[in-house]
This record gives C-alpha cells, structure tokens and sequence, in this order.
C-alpha cells in the first residue's frame, strides 16, 4: 500500500479506487447533521503539504473512534479512495492513533518539502546578502538572526497560495527571484531595495500565519486577528530600524551616504504599506514608487501562479483538459500548453512561401 502525503494522494487519486496510507494532524473535527437529522462529522486534516476535509458518516466505525480523538491528535489513516467532484473519499478505510516514533517522523515533514523549503532559505540569505546598501542588508539580517525559525515555519496565507507550514519561505524566495530578475530588464528599479522589501513585505505574517514549533495546525493569533500583516509588518520593520540605527549611531560613514537613512526606511516601508495593491485589498496606501508598483505585481503574480499550480494539482475534471475553477481564480481551468518536443531543423521545415 503506498505511503503518501496530502498533496500526493489529491494528485493521484480519481475515480477508480487508490489504496494508500497517509499521516496527518487533525486540525478540527465538527460535528453535523444533515436536512434529515442525521449526524456526522466533518474533519480537516492536515500536514506538511496541505489539507482536506473528509465526512465520517454515523454508520461507519469510524464515527465512533473519533469521538475519543481530540483535535491536533497525530493519525494515520488507510484504505481505499477515490476523488469526484465533492472532493476525496472513502467507503473502506481505518484511523488510528500514529505511535512514537511515527510521530516524529511526520513532524519532520516529508523530505521533497524540506528540501525545496531549505534550497529557498538558502537563496533568500544569498539575495538579502548580496544587498548592497549597508542598512537594507543589516536590517535583513536583523529579522532572520532575531525571527528565522518563526519566519521558517509560518505561513503566506490561511488558505488560497503557499498556506502551509513553510509556505512564507517559498513565496519570498520565488518573489526575490522574480523581482531580481525584472531588475535585469527594467534597470531603474533599485535593486538593494525591492530585495529587501521582498522580504519585509509579508514578515507580519510571522503572527498572522503562524505555526507552533510542533504540529501542522495553524493557530488564530489575537495580534493577527486584531491588527493584520500589514500594521504588524511597519511594527516589526520600525523596530529593528530603530535598533540598528541606535548601535550605528556615531557610524560617520552611514552619516555619510546617499539616499539619507531616513528617506531608505519610509520607502521600505512605503513597500510594505502598499504590497496588496488597492485599499479595498487592505493596503493603508497606494504603490507610489517603480518598486512598490513591482512589488505588488510580483507578490500577485506568485499568489495566483501558486492558485494555478494547487488547482491543476487538485481540481476535478470538467471534461477533457478543463478543471473546475480553483477559488478564488475567476474561472476554470484549462490545461496549459505543454513544451514543444522537438524544433525541426530548416531543412525539415521549408518555408510556406
């Protein structure tokens, strides 16, 4: 029987049954009835990939079982399953508790994402590291010497792109490409900047977002529920800009630079108050510079490339390369087109004309 994760078992499951084993935490069990009284529950699971709900019926001995089992317990689940249109589930399958030493297996994470997740760490430290404006590239460092395991294990949203444990990391890495990339083309953009803002932008989700130092569950936050990312994010950024100008304080030579010190903290600052883009997306200002505009548009573009990804992954099929619409995408899915497999030689392709 194949060991799998969340993601993997979306990805491979259809309508012709898939016998698999998987581990999760379970984030929240609820219980239901449905318009004819009839009870069951409804479970979201979760681990380092993703998560799902599934329906446990009154009639099935699992009903039973979950009654004794309390959320943020570590399970396995096993059986048979198939994916339609309401989602993934099973007629045939077992729950138990996971024992010691699968416990701390699956709090590992699996290796595929630990690996992307620790190649994206490393090229975030190798970006904010090649700044090279002394204040952008020491108030980074600021925040990943004082937040980098809480940084680590946050994160990017509660649902909708990268909402998992690590997801902060990825997003940011794939933003800090992106925009260094667009740098190459569009040459004004200030570099030092928009890698620094990059990694500032969402840091508020440090709060928002945030997963304990054990588990796959993402917990709500006072601070984030009361405040939001974007607040949180100024707070932080003020912050360590006030620390690090304090012990830079009788630096002539920080004296001495242009832009002023002063002018570099409110344009990073402008990029984080600006990153969603429009006031009714909760940002408290407007993108007013080249590189808050960039920003903004490279944050969207990762987000909605992630939607994309997770619903090609994991929508149903409509009909023949066409998936349902994975929210809150504005419509269907059609299968991209896939990389030409060969390019023919001139001589195999004479000209029309």
């Amino acid at each position: 029987m194949n060991h799998l994760t969340i993601s993997a078992l979306k990805q491979q499951t259809s309508a012709e049954p898939l016998y698999a084993t998987f581990d999760v935490q379970l984030e929240r069990k609820s219980e239901r009835e449905t318009k004819t009284g009839k009870p069951y529950y409804e479970i979201i699971l979760v681990d380092g990939t993703g998560d799902m709900k599934l329906k446990v019926w009154d009639n099935r001995p699992q009903f039973e079982a979950l009654q004794t089992i309390s959320d943020g317990s570590l399970l396995r689940l096993s059986g048979e399953w198939t994916q339609n249109q309401y989602g993934i589930d099973s007629s045939k399958w077992d729950i138990r508790l996971l024992n010691e030493d699968e416990k701390a297996d699956f709090l590992a994470g699996d290796p595929e994402t630990r690996a992307r997740q620790d190649k994206d760490w490393a090229d975030i430290l190798a970006m904010t590291g090649s700044i090279a404006d002394p204040r952008l590239r020491e108030v980074c460092e600021l925040l990943i010497s004082k937040y980098a395991s809480k940084f680590r294990r946050s994160a990017a949203a509660r649902r909708n792109h990268h909402a998992r444990r690590g997801g902060l990391v990825e997003h940011v890495a794939q933003m800090m490409r992106s925009a260094q990339a667009l740098c190459t083309v569009y040459t004004d953009l200030n570099r030092d900047l928009i890698t620094a803002g990059v990694l500032f932008h969402d840091c508020g989700k440090m709060w928002e977002n945030n997963y304990p130092e054990v588990g796959f569950s993402q917990p709500y936050n006072i601070h984030g529920e009361m405040l939001g990312h974007i607040p949180l994010g100024i707070e932080t950024l003020n912050k360590l800009w006030r620390d690090m100008m304090a012990k830079q304080a009788d630096n002539s030579t920080w004296q001495e630079l242009t832009p002023s010190s002063e002018d570099v903290h409110i344009h990073l600052l402008h990029l984080i108050a600006s990153h969603h883009g429009t006031h009714e997306w909760g940002s408290p200002t407007l993108p007013r510079t080249p590189e808050a505009m960039t920003l903004h548009y490279v944050d969207n573009l990762d987000a909605k490339y992630e939607m994309m990804r997770m619903g090609y992954a994991n929508s149903p099929e409509l009909a023949e390369g066409i998936q349902e619409r994975q929210f809150p995408l504005p419509s269907n899915l059609v299968k991209p087109l896939d990389h030409v497999s060969e390019v023919l030689q001139p001589e195999n392709n004479p000209s029309l004309f």
